[in-house]
């Protein structure tokens, strides 16, 4: 165990964030936050505490008929000179105040304050959400103590402006691969030139009308863009491979074979790789527990633009919706902030669907 920070969950919410954003934590150093919280949370004779590497799990065991999940991730991309916080005008300003340590703070008051809920509650907070999927905590944990994620419903606390929004769309990464053949530049009708080649390539992405795919009432827009490309070897000579890098985000009724088919229809005839692809989740908003979430929040919900974690319980058969402070707009930015009032709301929306 690190040197333990030492978290006061008697504070109100706002402080609470401000304390969980200045440790800092980019992903793959989660270790100080994630012994802070389980130092926390094993001070609580009402729940029951265990850890997989950087991820911490509480659960309380009163026997109630439903169980419920809240998961966020401790971890935040790197740090663009936004910490330590600061609270400027109604709002706290600095790294990972919204994505989403903001909604960890809101957990962490209801686990420490909520010792009888009327569902049984798991409160899920791990590791490595913000790279590469398979150093994701939820994931591992899916594999390694599935049990511990068991229920009938999750929330994930990722920032949603204090709306419930459902489902996320699925992503893929593929790589078209483009071939020439070397030559002197000076002699540029004796090859063949890769990069020119990608010209075909991008003509059909912008040319590309994307879907909108409505889904429980929630309209998913699709969307399909090169986001890189690579080649040349010098400045005198014809390059003979070009690799433009695609990303597709797709509707959450698409599974992935049907997505790697979209992006091979689209550049038929050309060397398509996929690098990569996760599944989206379906909104699932028509589930019992799902409606009576969505009825408590009181707000019309919105569709996921963006793939979450929502995806791995929907995979273990649990339905799930993204709800928490903060604009998700904000996330990644410098400029990234949390309105208190948000957070403040967030709270006493989800005291009252656990107490009443």
């Amino acid at each position: 165990m690190t040197d333990a920070a030492v978290l006061d969950l008697a504070v109100d919410a706002a402080e609470l964030t401000v304390a969980l954003c200045d440790i800092e934590s980019v992903s793959g150093n989660e270790g100080r936050i994630a012994d802070a919280v389980e130092v926390a949370l094993r001070g609580l004779e009402h729940l029951t505490v265990d850890r997989d590497g950087d991820t911490v799990v509480a659960r309380t065991s009163l026997g109630r008929g439903e169980r419920v999940v809240l998961a966020g991730h401790l971890d935040t991309v790197p740090v663009g000179g936004n910490l330590p916080c600061r609270v400027d005008g109604g709002r706290i300003h600095g790294c990972g105040t919204t994505d989403m340590k903001s909604g960890v703070a809101v957990q962490l008051r209801l686990a420490a304050h909520l010792p009888e809920p009327n569902r049984d509650v798991t409160f899920v907070f791990y590791d490595h959400e913000e790279v590469e999927a398979e150093k994701n905590g939820l994931l591992r944990v899916t594999r390694s103590h599935p049990e511990w994620l068991a229920a009938d419903f999750a929330v994930l606390m990722e920032p949603t402006n204090a709306t419930v929004e459902g489902g996320c769309q699925g992503t893929l990464r593929a790589d078209v691969v483009l071939t020439g053949h070397r030559a002197h530049s000076a002699r540029s009708w004796m090859g063949s030139n890769a990069i020119h080649a990608a010209g075909e390539v991008l003509r059909r992405l912008s040319a590309y009308q994307p879907e909108e795919v409505t889904i429980d009432g929630l309209t998913y827009r699709e969307g399909l863009n090169a986001v890189g490309i690579s080649g040349g070897v010098a400045g005198n000579v014809i390059p003979d491979e070009c690799i433009v890098s695609l990303n597709y985000r797709f509707a959450p009724s698409k599974d992935e074979d049907e997505a790697a088919d979209v992006v091979r229809r689209v550049l038929d005839g050309f060397d398509v790789r996929i690098a990569d692809s996760a599944p989206g989740a379906l909104p699932g908003l028509s589930h019992p527990a799902a409606a009576a979430f969505v009825a408590m929040v009181g707000r019309e919900p919105a569709p996921k633009f963006g793939w979450t974690d929502v995806a791995r319980f929907s995979a273990l058969g649990v339905p799930a919706v993204n709800y928490g402070p903060g604009d998700p707009s904000l996330a990644h930015t410098r400029e990234e902030w949390v309105d208190i009032a948000q957070i403040a709301e967030v709270e006493d929306r989800l005291r009252a669907w656990l107490t009443t």
